[in-house]
Order: structure tokens, then C-alpha cells, then sequence
């Protein structure tokens, strides 16, 4: 879980309180879902101190930082719900004097682009600190190491605007980077490098190489004299993005490859640098090409959407019959503007009494109703719930899906293959695009965090095929399979899919051929006890001639083959391989 260091003079004044022991602050910390870690050190000066929080949720980027706990705190314990004059909507953008033009060479590697200015007043040391840090929770917890999301943050007094973004061939453009003194032992400062020479030499460029090393062109922001600002997500230039202890004008922009992700993040620092009193001035990005936002989008930009949740729901889950100006009471206190309504709640036709809620600037994390209901549980406060003891008395017990499942591993662990355990979620790109498929019945998430956690995977022959594909250097054969649910679009079900539990098989090796797993599944029928024929598949994962579908009592519960050679070489994979994935909710019934 994320953990933030905060200066303890700096994050009382934003809170609006100070707390004076350890105990009251653990406590005012849980509206938060945060715990203090460590204590500021008593023996320094107040303005010294550090205090360390760990949050114990992942779905809240907005409290990575000082000013962003603090604003929760503040808010909750009586503040008012800050407003922040500064956000565009859609249908109204706010003027902006400053403009980024985002050229259409960008669009294939790093496409996605937001930013603000900072002003009127100057950095200190403490918030300099704070920004770094929020600058790098940001990028490496939710952009993913800077995959998804990076920010750079520039002397806005040295910038010559329109500011472009734009893809260059790495060994076309230099620059002087920012923090580099020596390399290999021999003094660097001042030179300027190409980008690939960033890349292999620069200590960020080999941090994050993995990111942009196999692009063909490679993400530049420049001003309009085309001096250099940064290299998108590496570093930025010495010139221009070395912010010091007493400027007064910042740049702030973020890149990445998720519009709503990087306008998010964008979000969250112009916030936190609000509330510490700069002024934020909006910035407008003009795209080449068509984003989910449009070719235009003055940011910080406000997308979310509100929810509605029913009280009967709210009721059911915790427990009291709360009205509607207590939730939204509740509501308020987590920073949520609401309103007692009475609408129809995701996937119903009869409209009921309820609460509508607009999650903040600054929140992103607002996907069901479930998630009103849970900001009125912390809203109200936990501990002002009656305590119950529990009424049913039951014995737990394995499922017959769980004891079925644990009888297949067993048989295909005594037949030499290694059991793993994957994520259900991953991209497009792997679901999809490697495994040759069409995705006509993978299911996508409606407001993801990243892209590579985009779409709920409907086969676990992907996860077995990422795991190949970084295992060239073990011995061969590899022998492994995964039991895990898979999940896929179904209409003929309430909720429009159907979540399956599946056995994925995996064999590479010289001698991985059809006849080979034709036997590993005859055996696995046979330790299983079940009946099966098989007949010819046409499954485009599979070569055309060597997969067969398993049917048992006219139903196909399985396939199994030789991987396609295209497949392959979508994964990269140098050895041929044999796969198989059999539906075990169909076979737990004799």
C-alpha cells in the first residue's frame, strides 16, 4: 500500500487542526482508510518533523500527498467542500492563455497530454519536497512506473509558448538532461546527449528504457523556440525543468498513454498545489487527432459522471434505515456535492428514492453505486454504527467448484507441470491482439486505472503465453497450467456475462506437438472420471488441422492445439508450444 512522507507543520496548517497525539491522529485518519505509520521525531523543530501515512487503499491517488490527506481531514472534521474555479466541463472550456499543440506524430507512442499553470506564489523547500513526492506517487504507483502516466514540472518564466509535443527518431535531437554530473566516472554536466544516448546511459534513461526503447520514434515537449523541456516520461531538460526553492511561475504537465488517467493525475496536482495557495491557470491542448475528450480539451478538465444509489441499497448494506439528508451529510463530509433524488439505479426500470452524488475535481474512483454507499459509511463514521453480534450460526465448507478444481491440479502436478497464478485483468493488446483473436465477447471495464488493467480476461491462455514469452532462458520443456476464472459476454444471463471457472494448460518445447497434449487430456479425463469425443476446431490461436474441440454430451467444453506461428511471434515465443483450456463448471457434475 502506498506510504507518504509529510512535513507535520505543512500538513496541520492544510488540515485546518492540529492533533496532539498519536492516538487523535490515528483516529482522524480513518475517514481516509489511512493509518500513521511513524511519528514526526519529537526532538526537532515542529517545521522539521516528518510524518509518515500509509494509506490502505489503491483506488484514492488523491490522498498520495500532503495536500491531498490534508483536504480529507479538513473537509470531514467541518471544512467546507473546496471549489476550485479553475475546471473546464464538457460543453464549457474556460479560457486559457497558454496553449500545448500535440502533433499527430505522438498518437502511436505516448498520445495523451494535460498541464496547467502555477503562479503567485514561491516554491519553498518543504512544498518543492512534497511535489517531488506527489510527482512520483503518481507516476509510479498509478501511472505504473511511468508507463501510464508521467509529470514534468518547468519554470514557466523561460517557456516561449505555443508549447509542442511531438515523436522524434531518438538519434535526431539532443539535449543537456537534468541531474547528471558523471558517467562512467567522467564528468558530463553541461553535454548533450540524443535520446537513445539518454536511454542507455542517463541512470532515469536505463530506469525507464523499457518503456520507449523498442518505439521507433520517441516523445518530445518543446517550446516554440524548439527548446527542449523534457523527454516524455525520462527526464526533463537541465535548461528548463529544474525547478528551484523560490520560483514563482510553474509549468505542471503530465503525459501518458489513458486520457482519463492523465487528466485524473492532472486533477489531483493542481488541487493539492490550490490548496497550498497557488493560483492555477488553465492551459489549452490542442490535438492532431480525435481523443475521448475531443481535439480540444482546456485542462484541468472536469469528466466524471454522478452516481445514484438507491437507500434501499445503502439500508442493506450497513444495516440502518438512514434517510436521504443523512447520506448526503455523510456525503459531504467526503467531499462528494449531493442531493436527495429519486431516479432509476444502474440496471433497473423503477425509479426509487436515493442519493445522487458528484465525486470531486480530485476523485476518479466513483464506478458503482456501491462506491456512494461506501463514502456514506465513512462519511457517517464507523464507530457510529450500533455493534451487532451475529444472528446466523453457519459451518463453512469447500465449494464443489473448489474441491473439483483442486482435484485437476492435483493430477496435472503429478503429471509434471508447474500450477501459477495470474491477474484476471490485462490490455487489450495481450487479451486480444496477440492471442489473434476479435474480442467480440471480452468485456471491458467502464473507467479503468490503466490501460494494462483495462478488460477482464475470457481465456487464461494469455497469462500462460506472457509467462512463456519471459522464460526462454529456462530449461526446456515448460510444462505449466493455471485453475482461475475467466469471465466473458453472455446475454442469455440477468447481468449480460458469465463468469466460468477454467483449467489453461501449457506445453513448449521441440517436441510440443498435437498428439502429445492429446494424450495429457485423455489422461486428465480418465484421473477425472468424465466421457469425452473430440472434433476439429477452427480456433484462429490454434494452427488450422492440429486443435480439436472437447464435447462431452453434445457440449464443447474445452479445445485444445498447437499454437498458431503467428501467435508466437506476436508473444515473441522462439519454441513451439501446445496449449489447452478446458471449462470445469461444465465437468463437476458426473
Amino acid at each position: 500500500m502506498p506510504k507518504i512522507e509529510v512535513n507535520e507543520t505543512l500538513f496541520f496548517s492544510l488540515a485546518g487542526k492540529r492533533w496532539k497525539t498519536r492516538e487523535e491522529l490515528g483516529a482522524a485518519l480513518l475517514c481516509a482508510k489511512a493509518e500513521l505509520d511513524e511519528d514526526g521525531d519529537k526532538g526537532l523543530a515542529e517545521e522539521e518533523r516528518t510524518l509518515k501515512i500509509e494509506l490502505n487503499d489503491t483506488n484514492r491517488p488523491d490522498l498520495w500527498g500532503t495536500a491531498g490527506c490534508a483536504r480529507q481531514l479538513r473537509v470531514y472534521h467541518g471544512g467546507k467542500i473546496p471549489f476550485y474555479p479553475f475546471f473546464s466541463m464538457p460543453g464549457g472550456m474556460k479560457d486559457a492563455k497558454k496553449r500545448v499543440i500535440v502533433e499527430d506524430s505522438v498518437r502511436a507512442v505516448r498520445p495523451c497530454l494535460a498541464g496547467f499553470i502555477a503562479c503567485g506564489k514561491e516554491t519553498t523547500d518543504a512544498g518543492l519536497r512534497d511535489m517531488i513526492q506527489t510527482q512520483e506517487k503518481l507516476a509510479w504507483n498509478y501511472g505504473r512506473k511511468r508507463r501510464a502516466i508521467s509529470m514534468g514540472v518547468y519554470r514557466a518564466a523561460l517557456v516561449k509558448w505555443p508549447v509542442h509535443y511531438r515523436a522524434l527518431d531518438p538519434d535526431s535531437v539532443s539535449f543537456v538532461p537534468l541531474q547528471w554530473e558523471l558517467c562512467d566516472g567522467n564528468p558530463v554536466e553541461g553535454r548533450a546527449f540524443t535520446l537513445r544516448e539518454i536511454l542507455k546511459k542517463h541512470p532515469k534513461g536505463r530506469e525507464y528504457a523499457f518503456i520507449l526503447e523498442q518505439e521507433a520514434l520517441h516523445p518530445l515537449l518543446l517550446d516554440a523556440r524548439d527548446a527542449v523541456l523534457s523527454y516524455p516520461p525520462i527526464i526533463n531538460s537541465a535548461d528548463q525543468g529544474a525547478v528551484q526553492v523560490g520560483d514563482s511561475e510553474l509549468f505542471v504537465e503530465l503525459t501518458g498513454t489513458d486520457m482519463a488517467a492523465v487528466t485524473h493525475a492532472a486533477s489531483i496536482a493542481a488541487c493539492d498545489l490550490a490548496d497550498q495557495g497557488w493560483t492555477i491557470e488553465p492551459v489549452e491542448v490542442c490535438y492532431g487527432y480525435d481523443t475521448p475528450f475531443g481535439r480540444t480539451v482546456t485542462t484541468p478538465f472536469y469528466f466524471q459522471q454522478p452516481v445514484f444509489c438507491s437507500l434501499d441499497r445503502i439500508r442493506k448494506f450497513l444495516g440502518e434505515p438512514l434517510d436521504g439528508r443523512a447520506c448526503v451529510a455523510a456525503l459531504e463530509r467526503m467531499g462528494c456535492r449531493a442531493e436527495k433524488q429519486k431516479y432509476f439505479e444502474a440496471g433497473t426500470t423503477e425509479m426509487v428514492e436515493g442519493v445522487r452524488a458528484w465525486p470531486p475535481e480530485y476523485r476518479n474512483d466513483y464506478l458503482h453505486a456501491a462506491d456512494v454507499m461506501e463514502d456514506v459509511m465513512l462519511g457517517r463514521g464507523l464507530d457510529t454504527f450500533t455493534p451487532e453480534r451475529p444472528r446466523d450460526f453457519t459451518i463453512g465448507r469447500l465449494s464443489p467448484v473448489t474441491v473439483f478444481s483442486r482435484r485437476v491440479k492435483e493430477i496435472l502436478v503429478g503429471a509434471g507441470f508447474q500450477e501459477m497464478i495470474y491477474n484476471y485483468l490485462g490490455s487489450k493488446k495481450d487479451l486480444v491482439t496477440r492471442m489473434r483473436g476479435t474480442g467480440g465477447k471480452i468485456i471491458r471495464i467502464a473507467n479503468p486505472m490503466t490501460e494494462n488493467h483495462e478488460y477482464v480476461r475470457d481465456s487464461p491462455l494469455a497469462s500462460l503465453a506472457a509467462s512463456e514469452a519471459v522464460s526462454a532462458n529456462a530449461a526446456y520443456p515448460h510444462k505449466i497450467f493455471e485453475v482461475g476464472k475467466v469471465a466473458y459476454k453472455d446475454p442469455s444471463r440477468n447481468y449480460g456475462t458469465a463468469t466460468r471457472q477454467y483449467a489453461g494448460i501449457l506445453y513448449a518445447g521441440t517436441d510440443a506437438n498435437f498428439n502429445g497434449m492429446a494424450a495429457l487430456i485423455q489422461t486428465l479425463f480418465y484421473y477425472i472420471s468424465r466421457e469425452y469425443t473430440v472434433q476439429e476446431a477452427d480456433d484462429p490461436r490454434f494452427i488450422p488441422g492440429r486443435a480439436a474441440q472437447i464435447v462431452r454430451s453434445g457440449t464443447i467444453v474445452g479445445v485444445f492445439g498447437e499454437f498458431h506461428p503467428e501467435l508466437l511471434e506476436n508473444w515473441d515465443i522462439k519454441t513451439p508450444c501446445t496449449a489447452a483450456e478446458i471449462d470445469l463448471d461444465l465437468l463437476i457434475h458426473d
